[in-house]
């Protein structure tokens, strides 16, 4: 536990955006565990998590996956504003929305950090963690980020992870390393 008396690092919200299982879930999951031993506060944010209470009603148009991707960077501005390292793992496909959402936290005082989780179409497609790639292949999803809509790669991201090249744990290592570089940890 950390003695109260010394003061926690601010909260900040660290943005992971990349195509669906390119490992943004994995990496944020796996570092938001090593804090919250260590004492930091920290939460995810992740669309399967938020679609619970965010997003409610929302389908894959352009317009509602705008919305969906303000409202949780909304509620991640508000917990980073209050001391907590918010990590966001969600597609956020168009780079205006990201560019929103981080022009919200500038406007507020809260620092954001966009990460590009970068894996090859073909990798995330083998990965296929949730069975997307397979459930469209089959015609039975349409509106797959990368496939058959759009995805906007971060074209100035604060840090790129190539998980097809790396552990998660090298992947993470980078990712601690430039929060803490930061004065984030």
């Amino acid at each position: 536990m950390r003695d109260s008396r010394w003061p926690r690092p601010p909260g900040a919200t660290v943005w992971l955006t990349g195509l669906p299982s390119a490992g943004k879930s994995t990496v944020a999951g796996t570092l938001a565990d090593d804090l919250a031993r260590r004492g930091r506060r920290v939460e995810v944010l992740d669309t399967d998590q938020a679609r619970r209470f965010l997003p409610a009603g929302l389908g894959l148009s352009r317009a509602d996956r705008g919305t969906s991707v303000r409202r949780i960077g909304r509620a991640a501005q508000v917990l980073a504003r209050n001391g907590v390292l918010v990590l966001v793992p969600v597609l956020a496909p168009y780079a205006e929305d990201r560019a929103a959402v981080a022009r919200g936290h500038a406007v507020g005082g809260v620092c954001f950090l966009e990460v590009h989780v970068a894996a090859p179409l073909a990798v995330c497609a083998e990965r296929d963690v949730q069975g997307l790639y397979a459930r469209h292949a089959d015609g039975m999803l349409k509106g797959l980020v990368g496939i058959d809509a759009p995805y906007e790669p971060p074209v100035t991201a604060d840090l790129r992870l190539e998980t097809h090249l790396q552990s998660v744990e090298e992947s993470v290592a980078a990712l601690r390393a430039a929060l803490l570089e930061r004065g984030l940890l």
